[in-house]
Protein backbone atom coordinates (compact mmCIF):
# COMPACT_ATOMS: atom_id res chain seq x y z
CA UNK A 1 0.00 0.00 0.00
CA UNK A 2 3.11 2.64 -0.50
CA UNK A 3 3.54 4.58 -3.41
CA UNK A 4 5.61 7.12 -4.37
CA UNK A 5 6.03 7.85 -0.49
CA UNK A 6 2.26 7.67 0.77
CA UNK A 7 0.81 5.07 2.22
CA UNK A 8 -3.22 4.76 2.98
CA UNK A 9 -4.05 4.47 6.35
CA UNK A 10 -7.27 2.01 6.35
CA UNK A 11 -8.08 3.67 9.76
CA UNK A 12 -8.77 7.02 8.71
CA UNK A 13 -11.43 7.93 5.93
CA UNK A 14 -10.11 7.32 2.48
CA UNK A 15 -11.32 9.66 -0.22
CA UNK A 16 -9.04 12.14 0.23
CA UNK A 17 -6.10 9.77 0.54
CA UNK A 18 -6.09 7.99 -2.31
CA UNK A 19 -5.65 10.39 -4.93
CA UNK A 20 -1.58 10.32 -3.46
CA UNK A 21 -1.18 6.88 -4.49
CA UNK A 22 -0.50 8.39 -8.06
CA UNK A 23 0.47 6.38 -10.63
CA UNK A 24 -0.01 3.19 -7.60
CA UNK A 25 -3.66 3.83 -7.51
CA UNK A 26 -4.59 1.19 -10.02
CA UNK A 27 -2.26 -1.91 -8.95
CA UNK A 28 -3.53 -0.59 -4.91
CA UNK A 29 -7.71 -1.05 -5.59
CA UNK A 30 -6.61 -4.49 -7.16
CA UNK A 31 -5.36 -5.93 -3.80
CA UNK A 32 -9.07 -6.62 -2.55
CA UNK A 33 -9.59 -6.53 1.09
CA UNK A 34 -12.45 -8.98 1.63
CA UNK A 35 -14.06 -7.97 4.94
CA UNK A 36 -17.85 -6.90 5.43
CA UNK A 37 -17.29 -3.78 7.34
CA UNK A 38 -17.69 -0.24 5.70
CA UNK A 39 -14.54 1.67 5.61
CA UNK A 40 -14.95 5.17 6.89
CA UNK A 41 -14.58 7.31 3.54
CA UNK A 42 -15.30 10.77 4.91
CA UNK A 43 -14.71 12.54 8.00
CA UNK A 44 -18.08 14.28 8.21
CA UNK A 45 -20.61 12.17 9.62
CA UNK A 46 -23.63 13.38 7.09
CA UNK A 47 -21.59 13.19 4.19
CA UNK A 48 -20.46 9.38 5.00
CA UNK A 49 -24.08 8.53 6.08
CA UNK A 50 -25.21 9.77 2.43
CA UNK A 51 -22.18 7.25 0.92
CA UNK A 52 -24.08 4.00 2.55
CA UNK A 53 -26.83 2.54 0.54
CA UNK A 54 -29.32 -0.76 1.60
CA UNK A 55 -29.49 -2.76 -1.65
CA UNK A 56 -33.24 -2.81 -1.06
CA UNK A 57 -33.41 1.12 -1.56
CA UNK A 58 -32.96 0.38 -5.72
CA UNK A 59 -36.21 -1.57 -5.96
CA UNK A 60 -38.33 -0.01 -3.36
CA UNK A 61 -37.61 3.75 -4.91
CA UNK A 62 -37.86 3.09 -8.57
CA UNK A 63 -39.84 -0.01 -9.18
CA UNK A 64 -42.96 2.29 -8.64
CA UNK A 65 -41.00 4.77 -11.07
CA UNK A 66 -41.36 1.84 -13.59
CA UNK A 67 -45.02 1.00 -13.20
CA UNK A 68 -46.11 4.72 -13.55
CA UNK A 69 -44.05 4.67 -16.39
CA UNK A 70 -46.16 1.66 -18.29
CA UNK A 71 -49.57 2.63 -17.16
CA UNK A 72 -48.81 6.62 -18.87
CA UNK A 73 -47.87 4.12 -22.80
CA UNK A 74 -50.81 2.22 -22.03
CA UNK A 75 -53.15 4.97 -21.08
CA UNK A 76 -51.90 6.98 -24.72
CA UNK A 77 -53.13 3.93 -26.56
CA UNK A 78 -50.60 1.03 -26.37
CA UNK A 79 -51.71 -2.84 -25.67
CA UNK A 80 -50.25 -4.09 -23.16
CA UNK A 81 -48.11 -6.41 -25.82
CA UNK A 82 -46.78 -3.18 -27.55
CA UNK A 83 -45.58 -2.28 -24.15
CA UNK A 84 -44.00 -5.51 -23.28
CA UNK A 85 -42.39 -5.51 -26.67
CA UNK A 86 -41.07 -1.93 -25.89
CA UNK A 87 -39.66 -2.72 -22.17
CA UNK A 88 -37.87 -5.54 -23.69
CA UNK A 89 -36.03 -3.30 -25.94
CA UNK A 90 -35.70 -0.82 -23.19
CA UNK A 91 -33.68 -4.17 -20.83
CA UNK A 92 -31.79 -5.20 -24.30
CA UNK A 93 -30.63 -1.70 -24.23
CA UNK A 94 -29.68 -1.51 -20.76
CA UNK A 95 -27.51 -4.55 -20.87
CA UNK A 96 -25.71 -2.04 -23.64
CA UNK A 97 -25.05 0.58 -21.18
CA UNK A 98 -24.05 -1.67 -18.13
CA UNK A 99 -21.23 -3.39 -19.94
CA UNK A 100 -20.16 0.41 -21.45
CA UNK A 101 -20.28 1.77 -18.44
CA UNK A 102 -18.66 -0.64 -16.48
CA UNK A 103 -15.84 -1.37 -18.89
CA UNK A 104 -15.49 2.75 -20.32
CA UNK A 105 -16.09 4.50 -17.50
CA UNK A 106 -15.97 2.62 -14.43
CA UNK A 107 -12.41 0.69 -15.45
CA UNK A 108 -10.75 3.78 -16.88
CA UNK A 109 -7.53 3.98 -16.09
CA UNK A 110 -6.38 7.30 -13.69
CA UNK A 111 -3.28 8.67 -11.66
CA UNK A 112 -3.94 12.17 -11.04
CA UNK A 113 -4.92 13.33 -7.36
CA UNK A 114 -8.30 14.39 -8.35
CA UNK A 115 -8.58 11.82 -11.28
CA UNK A 116 -7.78 9.04 -8.44
CA UNK A 117 -10.22 9.99 -5.88
CA UNK A 118 -13.27 10.31 -8.66
CA UNK A 119 -12.63 7.15 -9.53
CA UNK A 120 -12.42 5.93 -6.27
CA UNK A 121 -15.92 7.05 -5.30
CA UNK A 122 -17.45 5.90 -8.71
CA UNK A 123 -15.58 2.28 -8.77
CA UNK A 124 -12.32 1.63 -7.17
CA UNK A 125 -13.96 1.42 -3.62
CA UNK A 126 -16.03 -1.05 -4.77
CA UNK A 127 -12.81 -3.44 -6.57
CA UNK A 128 -10.75 -2.78 -2.97
CA UNK A 129 -13.80 -3.37 -0.76
CA UNK A 130 -15.62 -6.01 -2.78
CA UNK A 131 -18.11 -6.92 0.07
CA UNK A 132 -19.16 -3.80 1.45
CA UNK A 133 -22.57 -4.27 1.17
CA UNK A 134 -23.61 -0.76 2.32
CA UNK A 135 -21.71 0.39 -0.95
CA UNK A 136 -22.57 -1.81 -3.71
CA UNK A 137 -25.39 -0.21 -5.53
CA UNK A 138 -25.44 3.48 -6.89
CA UNK A 139 -27.15 6.12 -4.54
CA UNK A 140 -30.40 6.61 -5.36
CA UNK A 141 -30.08 10.11 -5.19
CA UNK A 142 -27.24 10.65 -7.88
CA UNK A 143 -29.46 7.78 -10.55
CA UNK A 144 -32.63 10.59 -10.36
CA UNK A 145 -30.04 13.49 -11.09
CA UNK A 146 -28.87 11.28 -13.96
CA UNK A 147 -32.55 10.45 -14.95
CA UNK A 148 -33.02 13.55 -16.11
CA UNK A 149 -30.81 13.72 -19.10
CA UNK A 150 -31.86 9.90 -20.16
CA UNK A 151 -35.57 10.64 -20.19
CA UNK A 152 -34.89 13.80 -22.55
CA UNK A 153 -32.54 11.53 -24.55
CA UNK A 154 -35.37 8.69 -24.78
CA UNK A 155 -38.00 11.25 -25.64
CA UNK A 156 -35.36 12.58 -28.74
CA UNK A 157 -35.44 8.60 -29.93
CA UNK A 158 -39.36 7.42 -29.67
CA UNK A 159 -42.55 9.32 -30.07
CA UNK A 160 -44.28 10.57 -27.10
CA UNK A 161 -46.69 7.45 -26.53
CA UNK A 162 -43.92 4.82 -26.63
CA UNK A 163 -40.87 6.59 -24.56
CA UNK A 164 -42.56 6.22 -21.29
CA UNK A 165 -42.38 2.49 -22.08
CA UNK A 166 -38.80 2.50 -23.28
CA UNK A 167 -37.71 4.89 -20.08
CA UNK A 168 -39.36 2.10 -17.77
CA UNK A 169 -37.38 -0.72 -20.01
CA UNK A 170 -34.21 1.26 -18.73
CA UNK A 171 -34.80 1.56 -15.26
CA UNK A 172 -36.35 -1.73 -15.10
CA UNK A 173 -32.69 -3.25 -16.41
CA UNK A 174 -30.94 -1.12 -14.17
CA UNK A 175 -32.87 -2.58 -11.32
CA UNK A 176 -32.24 -6.02 -12.33
CA UNK A 177 -28.36 -5.11 -12.77
CA UNK A 178 -27.96 -3.19 -9.35
CA UNK A 179 -30.13 -6.28 -6.94
CA UNK A 180 -28.28 -9.22 -9.34
CA UNK A 181 -24.43 -7.13 -8.19
CA UNK A 182 -25.43 -7.50 -4.95
CA UNK A 183 -27.03 -10.56 -4.96
CA UNK A 184 -24.00 -12.17 -6.78
CA UNK A 185 -21.52 -10.75 -3.74
CA UNK A 186 -23.83 -11.35 -1.22
CA UNK A 187 -26.29 -14.21 -1.97
CA UNK A 188 -25.30 -17.83 -1.70
CA UNK A 189 -27.20 -19.57 -4.78
CA UNK A 190 -28.64 -23.06 -5.75
CA UNK A 191 -29.37 -23.11 -9.05
CA UNK A 192 -27.13 -23.65 -12.40
CA UNK A 193 -27.55 -20.28 -13.72
CA UNK A 194 -27.01 -17.80 -10.32
CA UNK A 195 -24.02 -20.11 -9.61
CA UNK A 196 -22.50 -19.25 -12.50
CA UNK A 197 -23.41 -15.81 -12.79
CA UNK A 198 -21.68 -15.54 -9.20
CA UNK A 199 -18.32 -17.49 -10.50
CA UNK A 200 -18.45 -15.16 -13.58
CA UNK A 201 -18.31 -12.05 -11.67
CA UNK A 202 -16.12 -12.61 -8.79
CA UNK A 203 -13.67 -14.12 -11.37
CA UNK A 204 -13.51 -10.22 -12.24
CA UNK A 205 -12.97 -9.04 -9.00
CA UNK A 206 -10.22 -11.69 -7.94
CA UNK A 207 -8.44 -13.40 -10.86
CA UNK A 208 -8.88 -10.96 -14.13
CA UNK A 209 -10.07 -7.41 -13.85
CA UNK A 210 -9.69 -6.37 -17.22
CA UNK A 211 -12.11 -9.64 -18.92
CA UNK A 212 -16.10 -10.09 -17.57
CA UNK A 213 -17.74 -6.89 -18.10
CA UNK A 214 -21.21 -8.57 -17.80
CA UNK A 215 -23.01 -8.55 -14.03
CA UNK A 216 -26.53 -9.58 -15.44
CA UNK A 217 -24.97 -11.68 -18.43
CA UNK A 218 -21.81 -12.59 -20.86
CA UNK A 219 -23.66 -11.52 -23.74
CA UNK A 220 -21.77 -8.43 -24.05
CA UNK A 221 -18.61 -10.08 -23.25
CA UNK A 222 -19.05 -12.35 -26.07
CA UNK A 223 -19.74 -9.74 -28.60
CA UNK A 224 -16.75 -7.81 -28.11
CA UNK A 225 -14.29 -10.55 -27.26
CA UNK A 226 -14.13 -9.27 -22.96
CA UNK A 227 -14.53 -12.56 -22.09
CA UNK A 228 -12.10 -15.01 -20.08
CA UNK A 229 -10.99 -17.59 -20.89
CA UNK A 230 -12.09 -20.94 -19.55
CA UNK A 231 -8.68 -21.51 -17.49
CA UNK A 232 -9.23 -18.07 -15.73
CA UNK A 233 -13.36 -18.49 -14.70
CA UNK A 234 -13.28 -19.51 -11.29
CA UNK A 235 -14.69 -22.81 -10.11
CA UNK A 236 -14.18 -24.29 -14.21
CA UNK A 237 -11.41 -26.01 -15.05
CA UNK A 238 -9.14 -25.94 -18.23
Amino acid sequence: MVAQGFTVDLNKPLVFQVGHLGEEYQEWIHQPIVCKESPRFFENDIVEFLTKNKWWYIPLIWLPVVGWSLSRSIYMGHTVLDVVLVVLLGIFTWTLMEYSLHRFLFHIETKSYWGNTFHYLLHGCHHKHPMDGLRLVFPPAATAILLYPFWNFIKLLSTPSTAPALFAGGLLGYVMYDVTHYYVHHGQPTTEYPKNLKKYHLNHHFRIQDKGYGITSSFWDKVFGTLPPPSKVAGKST
